[in-house]
């Protein structure tokens, strides 16, 4: 069984900020934030938390996409709508 506390951050710096506050074992990321760019915030959560597994979720699928999202330190690359069942498979992974 997975189990999670849910945390938003929707400012700039506001998901770096409650991450190093909370130290979770998995965030969920969506890449496509108004205002940030969601491959920075990742960069910087893995520099702050390397053994944090970061969870991309994003519109775009592509090949090229996956190695943009993984070269910025995510774990996982999900495409939207997600499959919550595939997710929590993802989650359980991490364990």
């Amino acid at each position: 069984m997975v189990s999670a506390t849910k945390t938003a951050a929707s400012a700039r710096g506001q998901a770096e900020e409650r991450s190093a506050d909370r130290r979770p074992h998995a965030v969920l990321l969506d890449i496509g934030l108004p205002g940030v760019d969601g491959y920075e915030v990742a960069r910087r959560m893995k520099a702050m938390l390397p053994a944090v597994r970061l969870i991309a979720l994003s519109g775009y699928g592509q090949p090229e996409d996956k190695l943009r999202s993984n070269a910025a330190g995510f774990d996982v690359h999900l495409v939207k709508p997600v499959d919550v069942e595939g997710l929590m498979k993802v989650l359980g992974a991490g364990r």
